[in-house]
């Protein structure tokens, strides 16, 4: 039988290493990297002949979103979460970790504390020291006997918030658990916000790839209306369809005068729109659904073979996550006398993301974006030091 994803070339290119890959650069050759958000297949076809026509034209001069391109993104948030986006909500900028920054400039003030929910992508955990501000971080609470999965801990949270706490930055779905916010968890978020009187910016980006097939996307504030005059949602395609070097993404703010304080920070702090990133981003929610699906096919395979091998291994535990192509997995009980990641890339030679970046230490975040073989491969070689 063949499988969905079949029809679509996902082998990985061999020669990342010598094409500029932050993944494949960053450790010696004989190093297996499983570490940062960049999975190691080709784009969709569609969005590969875009760039290349677009190159052919032959100049790149200034540009700014086309109506075609915030028409496909509306089609696509209403295709695929049932939420009604409108044309003059997005503001096209380069990359999120940007727009988290801008955020906070212009919401808050010197001195002003950003709360977020632990473990984290880093970036969020720099933020607020980035730009004189505070980072108060509230642990989320992980999987044990009675609830099997990562959740809100709705009472940590509020408890880290001060009198001077202005702003949440909020990851939705959640990297690097793999945690899908339930409406219930969404709804107590609102709730919070609201009494607190908190600013949301809600990285949704891992949003296009949930790994249940009986489930979609809630966005925010589809699900928090009340909360759409305190809130910058962050869409892009770069994890979905891996153009994440290409940085575009966009912020949709539909209170226009949040958007116009938005848009005014953002002067001066940006350059000129990626004509590049926005001709893939065009491409792929036009014409990447059928790619996305073989995608979330392959990474689902992925996922019971990283359970195959966790089974085995008695230090070592996780929650199969929801969403993303991430797994983190708790190595507290591997008995590792260093950080396991450093452990295991020197008994391993397997590069992972180490948790206490993400401040949670005793944890590895794998990135299984990848062909099974090598994903296999990584594997086997961990297999070797954790098995029981």
């Amino acid at each position: 039988m063949t499988s969905a994803h079949d029809a679509f070339d996902f082998t990985p290119p061999s020669d990342r290493r010598e094409m500029g890959s932050s993944k494949w650069g960053r450790y010696d050759d004989d190093v297996l990297p499983l570490w940062v958000a960049d999975m190691d297949f080709k784009s969709p076809a569609p969005v590969i002949d875009a760039l290349e026509a677009r190159t052919r034209h032959g100049v790149f001069g200034y540009t700014s979103p086309s109506e075609a391109l915030k028409t496909a993104l509306c089609e696509w948030s209403e295709a695929h979460y049932d939420f009604r986006v409108e044309p003059d909500w997005q503001l096209w900028l380069p990359g999120v970790v940007p727009a988290l920054h801008i955020a906070g400039l212009c919401l808050t003030e010197q001195g002003d504390d950003i709360v977020t929910l632990t473990p984290i992508y880093p970036p969020f955990l720099h933020v607020a020291e980035n730009i004189g501000r505070h980072t108060q971080a509230a642990p989320m609470k992980p999987p044990e006997e009675g609830h099997p999965y990562w959740q809100l801990d709705l009472e940590t949270l509020e408890a880290a918030i001060t009198p001077r706490t202005r702003m949440l930055l909020l990851c939705h779905p959640h990297n690097p658990t793999g945690h899908v916010f339930s409406r219930q968890e969404l709804s107590a978020l609102a709730d919070l916000a609201e009494r607190h009187d908190l600013w949301i910016c809600s990285d949704e980006l891992h949003c296009d790839l949930l790994l249940d097939d009986a489930r979609t996307h809630t966005p925010l504030i589809s699900a928090e209306p009340r909360l759409a005059s305190r809130t910058i949602t962050l869409w892009a395609p770069s994890k979905t369809f891996n153009v994440a070097g290409l940085t575009s993404a966009c912020a949709v703010i539909s209170d226009p005068a949040l958007r116009r304080r938005f848009r005014k920070a953002c002067l001066g702090l940006t350059p000129s729109d990626n004509i590049m990133g926005q001709t893939a981003a065009l491409a792929a929610y036009r014409d990447g659904e059928s790619w996305r699906q073989a995608l979330l096919t392959l990474l689902r395979g992925n996922v019971e073979l990283i359970e195959h091998y966790v089974a085995r291994w008695p230090g070592v535990s996780w929650c199969a996550p929801k969403a993303t192509y991430l797994a983190w997995l708790d190595c507290r009980k591997a008995g590792f006398d260093q950080a396991p990641q450093q452990a295991l890339l020197e008994a391993c030679r397997v590069a992972l993301s180490d948790g206490a970046d993400f401040g949670w230490p005793g944890f590895v975040r794998l990135n299984f974006g990848t062909d099974q073989a090598t994903l296999e491969a990584a594997l086997e070689r961990m297999d070797r030091v954790l098995a029981g």
